[in-house]
């Protein structure tokens, strides 16, 4: 997934823009020019011309270089400029930078501490941002830090570089950062394990979450080390193994994975396979960068295939989406998964802030939703 930033556009009037991922064009863009597009053509106004995608690659990241700065346009996206002036924060909470250096590289992260923090044992949640996002625009479009002030949680929001990624998503698509102590999820397990060491964390109650390249981090994050994490939330991403290498991953985009890995990527101790990690997941139907039956993918890999009962309940966001909401319950009753279909949305974070990018406040509130579903799934609690 390769996203590029728009231009600006009036204050106030957030639009959410997709790719084709079979022509490479933008829908339903602004008319403010993406940065490497061109002007629609003459009776055109709906669409605006982008470089089309290659049918072969030779390598991810050579063809990532290729992209003109700035990406193909891809959303999830609200257009929007980029914000200046970051959000204030309450008395006595804290947004610290951070790095972490292991085997597998570095990686800087942001962790916000609230206010209500007091040094007692709490829950960390780990964000995995989407493409061309940083830290900050994650947290701010999510909101997630005014959900920690809350609940008291600590929120780490790791980086990724450009160095590893032009566009700055998630290797998700690779097969070297897929598996347990290697690569990227060594990486993450790292800024996740450092936090836990250098402030008060309930190691029962650790979690992981993102969104489209970031959301399918989340996913092989939690098959890779679902000792660490108690619960995960995917949105808009894509099930761990859709994907081995870039064209794969733009087919899996497009139409979602024929097969996504079932073995090979969960984390193990002493050679057994451990627990499958209670999964909630968000998902837009008229998402067009990533097909929403990668959503479903997500769902089943986590089991929602085998013996679990669903429910479905269907709702409506005042002045907002439609929604489909299925849970999915294990013997004892208790819902350990948790499928979210957003009717009309696009590829963009749900209920989000539009002052950060890729976001649509059209709801349902994905943050508050993942959060309330993490909290009731401590370490152990409603294990599949």
């Amino acid at each position: 997934m390769a996203q590029g930033r728009a231009g600006h556009i009036a204050a106030g009037r957030p639009r959410i823009t997709d790719v084709d991922p079979e022509t490479g064009e933008a829908l339903r863009a602004a008319p403010a020019l993406l940065k490497g597009m061109t002007a629609p053509g003459p009776g055109r106004t709906d669409r605006l011309s982008v470089p089309a995608m290659p049918r072969t690659w030779t390598s991810p990241r050579n063809f990532l270089d290729r992209l003109p700065q700035g990406g193909w346009g891809h959303g999830p996206g609200v257009l929007r400029a980029p914000t200046r002036v970051p959000e204030p924060m309450p008395d006595g909470a804290e947004f610290l930078a951070g790095s972490h250096s292991g085997d597998a590289g570095s990686r800087s992260y942001k962790l916000y501490i609230p206010s209500t923090y007091r040094g007692a044992a709490g829950p960390l949640i780990v964000m995995l941002h989407g493409c061309t996002q940083s830290p900050d625009d994650f947290a701010v479009g999510t909101r997630m830090n005014a959900l920690a002030e809350e609940h008291a949680c600590l929120i780490a929001y790791p980086s990724q570089t450009q160095a590893a990624n032009p566009q700055r998503c998630w290797n998700w698509f690779s097969p070297g950062d897929q598996q347990r102590d290697r690569g990227e999820p060594a990486l993450i397990a790292g800024i996740t394990r450092q936090v836990m060491r250098d402030y008060t964390v309930d190691p029962g109650r650790v979690y992981v979450a993102g969104l489209s390249a970031g959301g399918a981090a989340a996913a092989i994050m939690a098959r890779a080390y679902p000792d660490l994490y108690a619960a995960v939330g995917v949105h808009s991403g894509l099930a761990c193994g859709a994907a081995r290498d870039m064209p794969s991953a733009f087919a899996a985009m497009r139409n979602g994975a024929p097969a996504p890995g079932q073995s090979g990527h969960e984390g193990t101790a002493g050679g057994r396979v451990r627990r499958t990690v209670p999964t909630i997941v968000f998902h837009a139907d008229r998402d067009a960068t990533v097909h929403p039956r990668n959503g479903e993918q997500v769902i089943d890999q986590a089991g929602a295939s085998g013996s679990l009962r669903p429910e479905v309940q269907r709702g409506q966001v005042p002045g907002g989406h439609a929604y489909t909401r299925t849970l999915y319950a294990n013997g004892a009753g208790e819902v350990v998964l948790e499928h979210w279909l957003i009717h009309g949305g696009a590829h963009a974070w749900s209920g989000g802030s539009a002052a950060g990018s890729y976001t649509d406040p059209r709801g349902p509130d994905a943050s508050r939703e993942m959060l309330r579903f993490f909290l009731a799934h401590p370490h152990g609690a409603g294990s599949i």
